[in-house]
Protein backbone atom coordinates (compact mmCIF):
# COMPACT_ATOMS: atom_id res chain seq x y z
CA UNK A 1 0.00 0.00 0.00
CA UNK A 2 1.65 3.41 -1.15
CA UNK A 3 -1.17 5.10 1.56
CA UNK A 4 -2.74 4.03 4.77
CA UNK A 5 -6.18 3.85 4.79
CA UNK A 6 -7.63 5.23 8.05
CA UNK A 7 -11.30 5.10 9.54
CA UNK A 8 -12.62 7.02 12.21
CA UNK A 9 -16.10 5.48 12.62
CA UNK A 10 -18.05 2.41 13.18
CA UNK A 11 -20.68 0.99 10.92
CA UNK A 12 -23.71 0.89 13.59
CA UNK A 13 -27.48 1.03 12.61
CA UNK A 14 -27.16 1.85 8.89
CA UNK A 15 -25.08 4.27 9.38
CA UNK A 16 -21.47 5.42 9.99
CA UNK A 17 -21.23 6.94 13.56
CA UNK A 18 -18.17 8.12 15.82
CA UNK A 19 -16.88 5.74 18.37
CA UNK A 20 -17.53 6.37 21.97
CA UNK A 21 -13.53 7.13 23.07
CA UNK A 22 -10.83 7.81 21.00
CA UNK A 23 -8.66 4.86 21.00
CA UNK A 24 -7.75 3.01 17.87
CA UNK A 25 -6.31 0.07 16.38
CA UNK A 26 -3.14 0.49 14.05
CA UNK A 27 -3.09 -2.28 11.07
CA UNK A 28 0.26 -3.24 10.08
CA UNK A 29 1.33 -5.16 6.88
CA UNK A 30 2.24 -8.79 7.83
CA UNK A 31 5.43 -8.86 4.74
CA UNK A 32 7.01 -5.09 5.08
CA UNK A 33 6.23 -4.63 9.38
CA UNK A 34 5.02 -1.17 8.20
CA UNK A 35 1.70 0.69 9.20
CA UNK A 36 -0.38 0.66 6.76
CA UNK A 37 -4.18 1.76 8.33
CA UNK A 38 -6.05 2.16 11.58
CA UNK A 39 -9.55 1.86 12.50
CA UNK A 40 -10.91 2.67 15.71
CA UNK A 41 -11.32 0.95 19.17
CA UNK A 42 -14.48 -0.10 20.48
CA UNK A 43 -15.24 -0.38 23.13
CA UNK A 44 -17.95 -1.55 25.52
CA UNK A 45 -20.20 1.72 25.22
CA UNK A 46 -20.20 0.88 21.35
CA UNK A 47 -20.92 -2.73 21.66
CA UNK A 48 -24.01 -1.65 23.84
CA UNK A 49 -25.04 0.62 20.97
CA UNK A 50 -24.67 -2.09 18.68
CA UNK A 51 -26.76 -4.64 20.57
CA UNK A 52 -29.37 -1.87 21.30
CA UNK A 53 -29.39 -1.46 17.15
CA UNK A 54 -29.68 -4.96 16.09
CA UNK A 55 -32.45 -5.08 18.65
CA UNK A 56 -34.62 -2.60 17.59
CA UNK A 57 -34.02 -3.97 14.09
CA UNK A 58 -35.29 -7.87 14.87
CA UNK A 59 -38.31 -6.46 17.42
CA UNK A 60 -39.69 -4.23 14.91
CA UNK A 61 -42.86 -5.94 14.15
CA UNK A 62 -42.92 -4.74 10.57
CA UNK A 63 -38.75 -5.16 10.59
CA UNK A 64 -36.32 -7.74 8.58
CA UNK A 65 -37.65 -10.50 10.95
CA UNK A 66 -40.88 -10.22 9.78
CA UNK A 67 -39.96 -10.10 6.32
CA UNK A 68 -40.68 -13.20 3.96
CA UNK A 69 -38.01 -14.84 2.83
CA UNK A 70 -37.92 -13.84 -0.78
CA UNK A 71 -38.01 -9.88 0.34
CA UNK A 72 -35.26 -10.73 2.20
CA UNK A 73 -33.30 -12.21 -0.55
CA UNK A 74 -33.76 -9.10 -2.45
CA UNK A 75 -31.41 -7.08 -0.14
CA UNK A 76 -29.40 -10.09 0.12
CA UNK A 77 -28.91 -10.25 -2.96
CA UNK A 78 -28.15 -6.39 -3.67
CA UNK A 79 -25.42 -7.20 -0.89
CA UNK A 80 -23.92 -9.96 -2.79
CA UNK A 81 -23.28 -7.83 -5.67
CA UNK A 82 -22.00 -4.68 -3.67
CA UNK A 83 -19.29 -7.25 -1.75
CA UNK A 84 -18.47 -8.88 -5.36
CA UNK A 85 -17.94 -5.21 -6.30
CA UNK A 86 -15.20 -4.43 -3.47
CA UNK A 87 -14.10 -8.52 -4.25
CA UNK A 88 -10.28 -7.45 -5.57
CA UNK A 89 -9.84 -4.73 -3.11
CA UNK A 90 -11.16 -6.83 0.07
CA UNK A 91 -8.77 -9.82 -0.95
CA UNK A 92 -5.99 -7.42 -1.24
CA UNK A 93 -6.51 -5.93 2.63
CA UNK A 94 -6.87 -9.38 3.83
CA UNK A 95 -3.28 -10.79 2.27
CA UNK A 96 -1.82 -7.42 3.44
CA UNK A 97 -2.96 -7.68 7.08
CA UNK A 98 -2.41 -11.63 7.45
CA UNK A 99 0.03 -12.64 4.88
CA UNK A 100 -2.83 -14.62 3.32
CA UNK A 101 -1.43 -14.94 -0.76
CA UNK A 102 -2.98 -12.83 -2.99
CA UNK A 103 -4.43 -16.13 -5.24
CA UNK A 104 -6.49 -17.89 -2.12
CA UNK A 105 -7.97 -14.37 -0.79
CA UNK A 106 -9.39 -13.99 -4.03
CA UNK A 107 -10.63 -17.21 -3.73
CA UNK A 108 -11.47 -17.36 0.44
CA UNK A 109 -12.38 -13.93 1.29
CA UNK A 110 -13.68 -11.96 -2.41
CA UNK A 111 -15.42 -14.98 -3.56
CA UNK A 112 -16.70 -16.86 -0.74
CA UNK A 113 -19.12 -14.28 1.01
CA UNK A 114 -21.64 -13.41 -1.73
CA UNK A 115 -21.56 -17.36 -2.32
CA UNK A 116 -22.95 -17.66 1.31
CA UNK A 117 -25.31 -15.08 0.99
CA UNK A 118 -26.84 -16.57 -2.18
CA UNK A 119 -27.06 -19.99 -1.33
CA UNK A 120 -28.60 -19.03 2.81
CA UNK A 121 -31.45 -16.90 0.89
CA UNK A 122 -31.96 -19.29 -1.76
CA UNK A 123 -32.06 -22.62 1.05
CA UNK A 124 -34.50 -20.17 3.32
CA UNK A 125 -37.08 -19.39 0.36
CA UNK A 126 -36.71 -23.30 -0.77
CA UNK A 127 -36.85 -25.03 2.72
CA UNK A 128 -39.91 -23.51 4.03
CA UNK A 129 -40.45 -22.31 7.34
CA UNK A 130 -44.00 -24.41 8.54
CA UNK A 131 -44.80 -27.91 8.71
CA UNK A 132 -47.98 -29.53 9.72
CA UNK A 133 -47.22 -32.99 11.48
CA UNK A 134 -50.04 -35.44 12.11
CA UNK A 135 -50.03 -36.55 15.56
CA UNK A 136 -50.89 -40.16 17.49
CA UNK A 137 -53.12 -38.48 19.49
CA UNK A 138 -55.69 -37.72 16.73
CA UNK A 139 -54.44 -34.03 16.80
CA UNK A 140 -51.92 -32.27 14.63
CA UNK A 141 -49.09 -30.04 15.20
CA UNK A 142 -47.61 -26.97 13.63
CA UNK A 143 -43.60 -26.75 13.68
CA UNK A 144 -42.34 -23.53 12.51
CA UNK A 145 -38.62 -22.20 12.44
CA UNK A 146 -38.25 -18.66 13.99
CA UNK A 147 -35.08 -16.81 13.69
CA UNK A 148 -32.86 -16.93 16.73
CA UNK A 149 -33.01 -13.31 17.35
CA UNK A 150 -29.65 -11.21 18.01
CA UNK A 151 -26.28 -12.81 17.39
CA UNK A 152 -23.01 -12.02 18.55
CA UNK A 153 -20.60 -13.02 16.46
CA UNK A 154 -16.42 -13.52 17.28
CA UNK A 155 -14.52 -14.17 13.99
CA UNK A 156 -11.06 -14.57 13.99
CA UNK A 157 -8.01 -13.11 11.87
CA UNK A 158 -7.16 -16.23 10.17
CA UNK A 159 -9.91 -16.34 7.13
CA UNK A 160 -11.73 -13.30 8.30
CA UNK A 161 -14.37 -12.21 4.88
CA UNK A 162 -15.31 -15.84 4.74
CA UNK A 163 -15.37 -16.94 8.65
CA UNK A 164 -17.53 -13.85 8.77
CA UNK A 165 -20.13 -14.75 6.50
CA UNK A 166 -20.15 -18.21 7.76
CA UNK A 167 -22.27 -16.34 10.06
CA UNK A 168 -23.32 -13.28 9.06
CA UNK A 169 -25.02 -14.94 5.44
CA UNK A 170 -27.55 -17.79 7.66
CA UNK A 171 -27.96 -15.64 10.15
CA UNK A 172 -29.29 -13.17 8.13
CA UNK A 173 -31.16 -15.01 5.88
CA UNK A 174 -32.95 -16.56 9.02
CA UNK A 175 -34.51 -12.96 9.80
CA UNK A 176 -31.74 -12.57 12.97
CA UNK A 177 -29.74 -9.39 13.36
CA UNK A 178 -26.28 -9.31 13.88
CA UNK A 179 -23.32 -7.41 15.79
CA UNK A 180 -19.46 -8.92 14.37
CA UNK A 181 -16.77 -8.27 16.55
CA UNK A 182 -13.44 -8.26 14.07
CA UNK A 183 -10.06 -9.27 14.99
CA UNK A 184 -7.88 -6.16 15.48
CA UNK A 185 -5.39 -7.68 12.95
CA UNK A 186 -7.85 -8.28 10.83
CA UNK A 187 -9.89 -4.77 10.68
CA UNK A 188 -9.69 -2.94 7.14
CA UNK A 189 -11.47 -5.68 5.48
CA UNK A 190 -14.62 -5.22 7.55
CA UNK A 191 -15.14 -1.90 6.81
CA UNK A 192 -15.89 -2.92 3.00
CA UNK A 193 -18.23 -4.86 3.95
CA UNK A 194 -20.15 -1.93 6.08
CA UNK A 195 -19.56 -0.29 2.90
CA UNK A 196 -21.19 -2.50 0.71
CA UNK A 197 -24.56 -3.21 3.38
CA UNK A 198 -24.79 0.90 3.10
CA UNK A 199 -24.77 0.62 -0.65
CA UNK A 200 -27.29 -2.76 -0.75
CA UNK A 201 -29.73 -0.79 1.76
CA UNK A 202 -29.43 -3.39 4.31
CA UNK A 203 -31.87 -1.80 7.18
CA UNK A 204 -30.83 -0.03 9.92
CA UNK A 205 -29.60 -2.50 12.71
CA UNK A 206 -29.49 -5.71 10.64
CA UNK A 207 -25.96 -5.47 10.38
CA UNK A 208 -22.94 -4.27 13.04
CA UNK A 209 -19.69 -3.88 13.11
CA UNK A 210 -17.25 -3.39 16.05
CA UNK A 211 -14.04 -4.10 16.03
CA UNK A 212 -11.66 -4.51 18.98
CA UNK A 213 -9.68 -6.62 21.78
CA UNK A 214 -10.63 -9.85 23.97
CA UNK A 215 -12.59 -7.69 26.89
CA UNK A 216 -14.93 -6.31 24.17
CA UNK A 217 -15.40 -9.59 22.78
CA UNK A 218 -16.16 -10.74 26.12
CA UNK A 219 -18.60 -7.63 27.04
CA UNK A 220 -20.54 -8.81 23.48
CA UNK A 221 -20.27 -12.37 24.39
CA UNK A 222 -22.35 -11.90 27.85
CA UNK A 223 -24.39 -9.04 26.67
CA UNK A 224 -28.10 -9.09 28.02
CA UNK A 225 -29.82 -8.15 24.57
CA UNK A 226 -27.53 -11.23 22.65
CA UNK A 227 -29.54 -14.09 21.86
CA UNK A 228 -27.03 -16.45 19.98
CA UNK A 229 -23.71 -16.38 20.53
CA UNK A 230 -21.37 -17.57 17.16
CA UNK A 231 -17.30 -17.96 17.98
CA UNK A 232 -14.50 -19.12 16.00
CA UNK A 233 -11.41 -19.28 17.32
CA UNK A 234 -8.76 -20.80 19.69
CA UNK A 235 -10.16 -23.99 21.97
CA UNK A 236 -8.94 -22.10 25.13
CA UNK A 237 -11.00 -18.82 24.17
CA UNK A 238 -13.91 -21.30 23.11
CA UNK A 239 -13.96 -22.82 26.65
CA UNK A 240 -14.39 -19.73 28.21
CA UNK A 241 -17.06 -18.58 25.84
CA UNK A 242 -18.54 -21.78 26.37
CA UNK A 243 -18.86 -21.33 30.55
CA UNK A 244 -20.23 -17.72 30.15
CA UNK A 245 -22.90 -19.27 27.34
CA UNK A 246 -23.83 -22.12 29.85
CA UNK A 247 -24.26 -20.27 32.72
CA UNK A 248 -26.84 -17.57 30.67
CA UNK A 249 -28.24 -20.41 29.22
CA UNK A 250 -27.57 -18.92 25.77
CA UNK A 251 -26.77 -20.86 22.40
CA UNK A 252 -23.51 -20.98 21.23
CA UNK A 253 -21.23 -22.66 18.34
CA UNK A 254 -18.08 -22.89 18.25
CA UNK A 255 -15.49 -23.43 15.72
CA UNK A 256 -12.32 -24.15 17.71
CA UNK A 257 -8.52 -25.43 17.06
CA UNK A 258 -7.46 -28.60 15.17
CA UNK A 259 -4.65 -30.95 15.26
CA UNK A 260 -5.92 -33.14 12.12
CA UNK A 261 -4.13 -36.00 10.73
CA UNK A 262 -3.34 -36.64 7.05
CA UNK A 263 -3.34 -40.70 6.58
CA UNK A 264 -1.22 -41.79 3.86
CA UNK A 265 -2.13 -45.23 3.23
CA UNK A 266 0.42 -47.22 1.32
CA UNK A 267 -0.80 -47.61 -1.77
CA UNK A 268 -1.14 -44.19 -1.98
CA UNK A 269 0.32 -42.24 -5.23
CA UNK A 270 1.49 -38.75 -2.86
CA UNK A 271 3.16 -36.98 -5.96
CA UNK A 272 0.19 -37.56 -8.10
CA UNK A 273 -1.74 -35.26 -6.04
CA UNK A 274 0.55 -33.24 -4.77
CA UNK A 275 -0.97 -29.87 -5.12
CA UNK A 276 -4.32 -31.16 -3.43
CA UNK A 277 -1.80 -32.66 -0.52
CA UNK A 278 -0.24 -29.23 -0.01
CA UNK A 279 -3.88 -27.51 -0.02
CA UNK A 280 -4.92 -29.66 2.35
CA UNK A 281 -1.77 -29.48 5.06
CA UNK A 282 -0.21 -25.97 4.31
CA UNK A 283 -2.64 -23.88 2.73
CA UNK A 284 -2.89 -20.05 4.37
CA UNK A 285 0.83 -20.50 5.59
CA UNK A 286 -0.89 -23.30 7.93
CA UNK A 287 -2.69 -21.00 9.75
CA UNK A 288 -6.29 -22.60 9.17
CA UNK A 289 -7.70 -24.64 11.87
CA UNK A 290 -8.54 -28.09 10.11
CA UNK A 291 -5.24 -28.37 8.58
CA UNK A 292 -3.97 -31.93 8.25
CA UNK A 293 -0.30 -30.86 9.87
CA UNK A 294 -0.42 -34.75 11.32
CA UNK A 295 1.00 -36.97 8.84
CA UNK A 296 0.59 -40.26 9.18
CA UNK A 297 2.79 -42.53 7.26
CA UNK A 298 3.33 -46.04 6.49
CA UNK A 299 6.37 -47.93 7.93
CA UNK A 300 7.34 -49.58 4.61
CA UNK A 301 7.32 -46.49 2.63
CA UNK A 302 7.98 -43.72 5.26
CA UNK A 303 11.11 -42.24 4.21
CA UNK A 304 9.70 -42.40 0.55
CA UNK A 305 6.61 -40.08 2.11
CA UNK A 306 9.07 -38.04 4.22
CA UNK A 307 11.10 -37.34 0.67
CA UNK A 308 8.25 -36.51 -1.15
CA UNK A 309 6.98 -34.19 0.92
CA UNK A 310 10.11 -32.65 2.05
CA UNK A 311 10.66 -31.97 -1.36
CA UNK A 312 7.34 -30.37 -1.95
CA UNK A 313 7.64 -27.93 0.92
CA UNK A 314 11.30 -27.08 0.25
CA UNK A 315 10.23 -26.40 -3.14
CA UNK A 316 7.47 -24.08 -2.47
CA UNK A 317 7.76 -19.85 -3.31
CA UNK A 318 7.59 -18.05 -0.04
CA UNK A 319 7.28 -14.18 -0.59
CA UNK A 320 5.09 -10.94 -0.89
CA UNK A 321 1.28 -12.31 -0.30
CA UNK A 322 0.63 -10.10 -3.30
CA UNK A 323 2.87 -11.65 -5.69
CA UNK A 324 0.16 -14.10 -7.50
CA UNK A 325 3.38 -17.11 -7.44
CA UNK A 326 3.71 -16.88 -3.91
CA UNK A 327 2.79 -20.09 -2.40
CA UNK A 328 3.26 -19.18 1.05
CA UNK A 329 3.40 -15.92 2.40
CA UNK A 330 4.63 -14.46 5.77
CA UNK A 331 2.33 -15.29 9.46
CA UNK A 332 -0.19 -12.89 10.85
CA UNK A 333 2.07 -11.22 13.15
CA UNK A 334 5.18 -10.58 15.32
CA UNK A 335 3.40 -12.75 18.34
CA UNK A 336 2.42 -15.25 16.20
CA UNK A 337 5.68 -16.17 14.37
CA UNK A 338 7.61 -16.56 18.30
CA UNK A 339 4.74 -18.89 18.50
CA UNK A 340 5.33 -20.75 15.74
CA UNK A 341 9.65 -21.22 16.14
CA UNK A 342 8.94 -21.79 19.83
CA UNK A 343 7.26 -25.06 18.81
CA UNK A 344 10.07 -25.35 16.14
CA UNK A 345 12.04 -25.27 19.14
CA UNK A 346 10.50 -27.60 20.99
CA UNK A 347 10.20 -30.51 18.08
CA UNK A 348 14.00 -30.24 17.68
CA UNK A 349 14.48 -30.64 21.48
CA UNK A 350 12.23 -33.42 21.88
CA UNK A 351 14.18 -35.55 19.16
CA UNK A 352 12.21 -34.97 15.83
CA UNK A 353 14.55 -35.18 13.16
CA UNK A 354 13.93 -31.57 11.29
CA UNK A 355 14.14 -32.21 7.37
CA UNK A 356 13.63 -28.79 5.93
CA UNK A 357 12.75 -25.30 7.24
CA UNK A 358 12.63 -24.50 10.66
CA UNK A 359 14.32 -20.91 10.14
CA UNK A 360 13.75 -17.86 8.90
CA UNK A 361 14.58 -16.73 5.17
CA UNK A 362 17.79 -15.51 4.55
CA UNK A 363 16.42 -13.34 1.35
CA UNK A 364 13.46 -11.63 3.83
CA UNK A 365 14.61 -8.98 6.60
CA UNK A 366 11.22 -7.88 6.45
CA UNK A 367 7.78 -9.50 7.57
CA UNK A 368 6.91 -12.55 9.84
CA UNK A 369 7.64 -15.05 7.79
CA UNK A 370 8.95 -18.49 8.50
CA UNK A 371 10.26 -21.32 6.81
CA UNK A 372 8.08 -24.14 5.59
CA UNK A 373 9.07 -26.91 8.20
CA UNK A 374 8.88 -30.30 8.08
CA UNK A 375 9.42 -32.92 11.01
CA UNK A 376 9.94 -36.14 10.65
CA UNK A 377 10.48 -39.46 13.38
CA UNK A 378 7.70 -37.79 14.90
CA UNK A 379 6.37 -39.74 17.95
CA UNK A 380 2.22 -38.89 18.50
CA UNK A 381 3.11 -38.07 22.38
CA UNK A 382 5.36 -35.03 21.48
CA UNK A 383 4.53 -31.44 21.57
CA UNK A 384 3.97 -30.91 18.21
CA UNK A 385 1.83 -33.63 17.36
CA UNK A 386 -0.40 -32.61 20.05
CA UNK A 387 -0.84 -28.91 20.18
CA UNK A 388 -2.06 -26.52 17.60
CA UNK A 389 1.19 -24.68 15.92
CA UNK A 390 -1.05 -22.70 13.24
CA UNK A 391 2.06 -22.40 11.33
CA UNK A 392 3.58 -23.64 8.47
CA UNK A 393 4.97 -26.85 10.27
CA UNK A 394 4.32 -30.86 9.47
CA UNK A 395 4.97 -33.71 11.88
CA UNK A 396 5.67 -36.84 9.71
CA UNK A 397 4.87 -40.12 12.27
CA UNK A 398 4.93 -43.62 10.94
CA UNK A 399 2.61 -46.19 11.61
CA UNK A 400 2.95 -50.01 10.84
CA UNK A 401 -1.52 -51.31 9.86
CA UNK A 402 -4.02 -48.99 9.56
CA UNK A 403 -5.63 -49.72 12.71
CA UNK A 404 -2.67 -48.45 13.98
CA UNK A 405 -2.93 -45.25 12.28
CA UNK A 406 -6.51 -45.02 13.21
CA UNK A 407 -5.57 -45.00 16.89
CA UNK A 408 -2.95 -42.36 16.34
CA UNK A 409 -5.05 -40.31 14.48
CA UNK A 410 -7.88 -40.57 17.28
CA UNK A 411 -5.10 -40.01 19.91
CA UNK A 412 -6.43 -36.08 20.40
CA UNK A 413 -7.75 -33.82 21.84
CA UNK A 414 -8.99 -32.43 18.71
CA UNK A 415 -11.50 -33.85 15.96
CA UNK A 416 -12.06 -30.81 13.55
CA UNK A 417 -10.57 -32.09 10.25
CA UNK A 418 -8.50 -34.76 8.04
CA UNK A 419 -7.78 -36.66 5.30
CA UNK A 420 -6.88 -39.79 3.84
CA UNK A 421 -4.96 -40.17 0.81
CA UNK A 422 -5.02 -43.86 -1.17
CA UNK A 423 -5.67 -45.21 -4.53
CA UNK A 424 -8.66 -46.92 -3.48
CA UNK A 425 -11.45 -44.12 -2.68
CA UNK A 426 -13.54 -46.94 -1.24
CA UNK A 427 -10.31 -47.93 0.91
CA UNK A 428 -10.22 -44.72 2.45
CA UNK A 429 -13.67 -43.65 2.85
CA UNK A 430 -13.77 -47.22 5.03
CA UNK A 431 -11.06 -45.68 7.32
CA UNK A 432 -12.40 -42.05 6.98
CA UNK A 433 -15.75 -43.97 9.01
CA UNK A 434 -13.23 -44.71 11.68
CA UNK A 435 -11.58 -41.15 12.47
CA UNK A 436 -12.83 -39.57 15.13
CA UNK A 437 -13.69 -36.29 13.22
CA UNK A 438 -16.37 -33.91 12.36
CA UNK A 439 -15.16 -33.22 8.89
CA UNK A 440 -12.92 -36.26 6.53
CA UNK A 441 -11.40 -35.80 3.20
CA UNK A 442 -10.55 -38.39 0.48
CA UNK A 443 -7.35 -37.17 -1.46
CA UNK A 444 -8.60 -33.77 -1.05
CA UNK A 445 -10.06 -31.43 1.87
CA UNK A 446 -12.91 -29.00 0.97
CA UNK A 447 -15.56 -27.51 2.64
CA UNK A 448 -18.55 -27.14 0.42
CA UNK A 449 -21.13 -24.52 1.26
CA UNK A 450 -23.93 -28.02 1.25
CA UNK A 451 -22.16 -29.78 4.02
CA UNK A 452 -22.11 -29.01 7.58
CA UNK A 453 -18.62 -28.65 9.11
CA UNK A 454 -17.55 -28.24 12.49
CA UNK A 455 -15.63 -30.30 15.31
CA UNK A 456 -15.89 -32.68 17.82
CA UNK A 457 -14.06 -32.54 21.31
CA UNK A 458 -12.21 -30.10 22.00
CA UNK A 459 -12.31 -28.42 18.58
CA UNK A 460 -15.89 -27.02 18.98
CA UNK A 461 -19.60 -27.09 19.44
CA UNK A 462 -22.53 -27.03 16.70
CA UNK A 463 -21.60 -26.87 12.80
CA UNK A 464 -21.61 -24.16 9.63
CA UNK A 465 -22.37 -24.53 6.72
CA UNK A 466 -24.79 -26.54 5.10
CA UNK A 467 -28.83 -26.66 6.22
CA UNK A 468 -26.98 -27.18 9.77
CA UNK A 469 -25.60 -24.02 9.44
CA UNK A 470 -29.08 -22.13 8.74
CA UNK A 471 -30.80 -23.98 11.75
CA UNK A 472 -28.36 -22.95 14.18
CA UNK A 473 -29.75 -19.24 13.88
CA UNK A 474 -33.45 -20.87 14.75
CA UNK A 475 -35.42 -21.60 16.77
CA UNK A 476 -38.27 -24.40 16.58
CA UNK A 477 -41.86 -23.42 18.29
CA UNK A 478 -44.75 -25.70 18.25
CA UNK A 479 -48.44 -24.87 17.80
CA UNK A 480 -50.37 -27.98 19.05
CA UNK A 481 -53.50 -28.53 16.98
CA UNK A 482 -56.69 -29.87 17.01
CA UNK A 483 -55.03 -32.11 19.64
CA UNK A 484 -58.01 -33.66 22.68
CA UNK A 485 -57.67 -32.83 26.30
CA UNK A 486 -58.64 -36.29 26.81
Amino acid sequence: MTTTIDYDQFYIDGAWQAPAANGSIPVHSASTEERVGSVPEGTERDIDLAVAAARRAFDDPDGWSRWSPARRAEVLERFAAALEARGAETARRVSVQNGMPIWLANQFEAGFPPLLLRYYSGLVAQTGLEEIRPGMLGGRSLVIREPVGVVGAVVPWNVPQAISFLKIAPALASGSTVVIKPAPETVLDAFLVGEAALEAGLPAGVLNIVPGGREVGAHLVSHPGVDKVSFTGSTAAGRAIAETCGRLLRPVTLELGGKSAAIVLDDADLAANIQSFFASTLLNNGQICWLGTRVLAPRRRYQEVVDTITGLVSSLAVGDPLDPATQLGPLVSSRQRERVESYIAKGESEGARLTTGGRRPKDLDKGWYVEPTVFADVDNKQTIAQEEIFGPVLAVIPYSTEEEAVAIANDSDYGLGGSVWTADPERGTALARKVQSGTIGINAYVNDPTAPFGGIKASGIGRELGPEGLHAFQVLKTIYLDASSG
